[in-house]
Protein backbone atom coordinates (compact mmCIF):
# COMPACT_ATOMS: atom_id res chain seq x y z
CA UNK A 1 0.00 0.00 0.00
CA UNK A 2 1.62 3.33 -1.05
CA UNK A 3 1.11 6.34 1.11
CA UNK A 4 0.20 9.30 -0.67
CA UNK A 5 -0.95 12.61 1.01
CA UNK A 6 -4.30 14.01 0.24
CA UNK A 7 -3.88 17.91 0.31
CA UNK A 8 -6.75 19.01 2.50
CA UNK A 9 -8.94 21.01 -0.64
CA UNK A 10 -9.48 17.45 -1.59
CA UNK A 11 -11.30 16.57 1.52
CA UNK A 12 -14.98 15.51 0.96
CA UNK A 13 -16.57 16.26 3.79
CA UNK A 14 -16.62 19.62 6.10
CA UNK A 15 -14.05 18.17 8.90
CA UNK A 16 -10.56 18.48 8.29
CA UNK A 17 -7.72 15.56 8.10
CA UNK A 18 -7.32 17.03 11.34
CA UNK A 19 -10.53 16.86 12.89
CA UNK A 20 -10.95 13.18 10.92
CA UNK A 21 -7.91 12.05 12.28
CA UNK A 22 -8.93 12.13 15.84
CA UNK A 23 -12.61 10.82 15.03
CA UNK A 24 -10.39 7.90 13.43
CA UNK A 25 -8.31 7.22 16.28
CA UNK A 26 -11.93 6.61 18.89
CA UNK A 27 -12.89 4.75 15.56
CA UNK A 28 -10.14 2.31 15.92
CA UNK A 29 -9.92 1.55 20.07
CA UNK A 30 -14.16 1.26 19.06
CA UNK A 31 -13.35 -1.71 16.55
CA UNK A 32 -11.01 -3.07 19.03
CA UNK A 33 -12.76 -2.83 21.84
CA UNK A 34 -15.66 -3.73 20.75
CA UNK A 35 -17.19 -0.88 23.02
CA UNK A 36 -18.67 2.59 22.42
CA UNK A 37 -15.68 5.52 22.79
CA UNK A 38 -17.09 8.43 24.19
CA UNK A 39 -14.20 10.01 25.67
CA UNK A 40 -10.64 10.15 23.47
CA UNK A 41 -7.25 11.33 24.66
CA UNK A 42 -5.86 14.26 23.55
CA UNK A 43 -2.66 14.37 25.56
CA UNK A 44 -1.36 11.01 26.62
CA UNK A 45 1.76 12.52 28.15
CA UNK A 46 4.10 10.12 26.31
CA UNK A 47 4.31 12.29 22.74
CA UNK A 48 1.07 10.86 21.28
CA UNK A 49 -0.94 14.47 20.77
CA UNK A 50 -4.25 15.01 19.12
CA UNK A 51 -3.83 17.98 16.59
CA UNK A 52 -4.80 21.41 18.32
CA UNK A 53 -6.34 22.48 15.36
CA UNK A 54 -8.34 19.42 14.82
CA UNK A 55 -9.23 19.74 18.67
CA UNK A 56 -11.07 23.35 18.25
CA UNK A 57 -12.32 22.20 14.89
CA UNK A 58 -14.44 19.45 16.46
CA UNK A 59 -15.13 21.27 19.47
CA UNK A 60 -16.51 24.66 16.95
CA UNK A 61 -18.28 21.81 15.51
CA UNK A 62 -20.18 20.64 18.63
CA UNK A 63 -18.33 17.05 18.52
CA UNK A 64 -16.13 17.57 21.05
CA UNK A 65 -16.07 18.75 24.78
CA UNK A 66 -12.15 19.19 25.48
CA UNK A 67 -11.50 18.78 29.03
CA UNK A 68 -7.69 18.74 29.50
CA UNK A 69 -5.81 15.98 28.20
CA UNK A 70 -9.27 14.18 27.62
CA UNK A 71 -12.02 15.23 25.56
CA UNK A 72 -15.82 13.68 25.68
CA UNK A 73 -17.61 13.64 22.28
CA UNK A 74 -20.80 15.27 22.56
CA UNK A 75 -23.83 13.45 20.86
CA UNK A 76 -23.04 14.42 17.64
CA UNK A 77 -20.09 13.72 17.80
CA UNK A 78 -20.88 10.41 18.39
CA UNK A 79 -22.92 10.23 15.70
CA UNK A 80 -20.32 11.03 13.20
CA UNK A 81 -18.04 8.39 14.91
CA UNK A 82 -20.74 5.96 14.17
CA UNK A 83 -20.77 7.05 10.58
CA UNK A 84 -16.66 6.63 10.43
CA UNK A 85 -17.27 3.37 11.83
CA UNK A 86 -19.75 2.15 9.47
CA UNK A 87 -17.87 3.94 6.11
CA UNK A 88 -14.87 1.67 7.26
CA UNK A 89 -16.79 -1.41 7.58
CA UNK A 90 -18.33 -0.41 3.83
CA UNK A 91 -15.27 0.75 2.24
CA UNK A 92 -13.67 -3.38 3.71
CA UNK A 93 -17.31 -4.69 1.96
Amino acid sequence: MTSEKVPPSMSQTALSDKALSILTFAAYHSLVSGETVTRVVLDDGKGHKADSQGVSEMEEAGLLSPDGERGTLTDKGEDALGKVIEAIRSAAR
